[in-house]
């Protein structure tokens, strides 16, 4: 399968932002847990690693859902209105309104379970009682930089730039957990 035809069948940007949210609510939520297991008294459980990647979840689902059916809708607004109809909002009760309610559902889904995934794999490997605490922040953090050099590539575009940004915004976030020990 060539590169166009894989971006044109995955909604891109539901996936990316799915999988960078998941991990670094994953990173923000989970870092304090993670310093504190290092000395032996906390860390990374089972069942904190399903708490957060359900939080991601639910907050990924939702803000993609409502921001991708506001986009669409508007955009149909905005065409009855370039097309003199007589109610702004005619276009978006036809045929259009439910395919892009339809669209907006997919985006949805797809956010949803890539972030689910992006925060559940590196506190689940992080959970395995032979794996240190420290290499949950290097994996997420690490699963960023991959992240960022397959945009690269898939965008054409300067790989090692996405790459450090990616792995930038992941120690930034991490740093920021830390302080906030949510956990």
């Amino acid at each position: 399968m060539s590169r166009r035809s894989i971006v044109q069948a995955i909604p891109l940007l539901p996936l990316v932002l799915g999988v960078t949210d998941g991990i670094l609510n994953a990173l923000t939520l989970s870092a304090g847990a993670i310093v504190r297991g290092a000395d032996g008294s906390g860390g990374i459980t089972v069942l904190l690693g399903l708490r957060v990647a359900a939080a991601a979840l639910v907050t990924a689902a939702f803000t993609m859902f409502v921001a991708d059916y506001a986009e669409r809708r508007s955009s149909l607004v905005r065409a009855s209105r370039q097309l003199n109809m007589t109610e702004p909002g005619r276009l978006a009760a036809t045929q259009l309104g439910r395919q892009a309610f339809r669209e907006s559902a997919l985006a949805m889904a797809v956010a949803a379970g890539a972030s689910l995934v992006g925060a559940a794999l590196p506190l689940l490997i992080g959970a395995v009682p032979v794996v240190p605490s420290w290499a949950v922040l290097a994996l997420a953090i690490g699963a960023l930089g991959l992240l960022g050099w397959a945009l690269g590539t898939l965008l054409s575009a300067r790989r090692l730039r996405w790459t450090i940004g990616m792995l930038a915004g992941g120690a930034v976030v991490t740093v920021i957990g830390v302080w906030l020990q949510i956990t």
